[in-house]
């Protein structure tokens, strides 16, 4: 596993120069978080978390998200299915310096796209308007992506045989943060709604199919 505490700037949702829509997540979309956890390879999900992850662990995993408190994010196809998604686990005790800490998984068919950086830069900024300024990253130390992911950001990495830690401290929040993730939110909001429209159509598209297809079957087979 692996944890960080802050970066050096305001986080910008670019691959290539193309915007990446990332979605915050809800108790609603549970379905769906449960659909890309399973779907894991038995190896990505020792990477994702820690250890060799069964069906029930990962229902047990979702059962206890608390969307309250913590920020899930994910990125969806257009088909709506999650490629990838991030669990920001925000730690606020009183009389204590705020933290949380960061975990991202990525399906196969969508890596080399820089899913994982992008979900972090989107959880740091998070973090950032919220006044946490630690971050955390507990990771498998062969989880060779989330070690660069850290590294990059300027995290200090500390290995301790098979698992790694990273820390990275927060800048305080400003208003550049701020309309950062509010343009964020509303560019994955409207990217939501326009792909949900586009899945019902083609739905509904299918559909007028099948039955013109009953249709001429039944005509064919009346005519015979």
């Amino acid at each position: 596993m692996l944890r960080m505490t802050g970066l050096s700037r305001a986080a910008t949702h670019y691959s290539e120069g193309v915007m990446i829509p990332i979605a915050s997540l809800t108790a609603q979309h549970v379905p769906d978080i449960l659909l890309h956890l399973l779907g894991l390879s038995a190896h990505d999900r020792y990477l994702r978390f820690g250890y060799a992850a069964t069906d029930e662990h990962i229902h047990r995993y979702v059962s206890t998200l608390n969307f309250e408190r913590d920020e899930i994010y994910g990125i969806f196809n257009r088909n709506l299915d999650i490629v990838a998604m991030a669990h920001l686990a925000l730690m606020k005790e009183p009389g204590r310096e705020f933290s949380c800490e960061f975990g991202v998984s990525v399906v196969l068919s969508a890596r080399g796209r820089g899913y994982g950086g992008r979900l972090f830069e989107r959880a740091v900024i998070h973090a950032r308007n919220d006044m946490v300024y630690q971050m955390y990253i507990h990771a498998l130390s062969e989880n060779a992506p989330m070690i660069r992911i850290a590294r990059k950001a300027g995290a200090t990495i500390e290995r301790d045989g098979s698992e790694t830690e990273a820390f990275l401290r927060l800048p305080k929040r400003d208003l550049d943060s701020r309309m950062t993730e509010l343009v964020a939110d509303q560019f994955a909001k409207t990217n939501y709604s326009i792909k949900e429209d586009a899945k019902r159509f083609w739905n509904f598209l299918a559909e007028v199919q099948e039955i013109r297809q009953g249709v001429k079957k039944a005509r064919h087979q009346s005519a015979e």
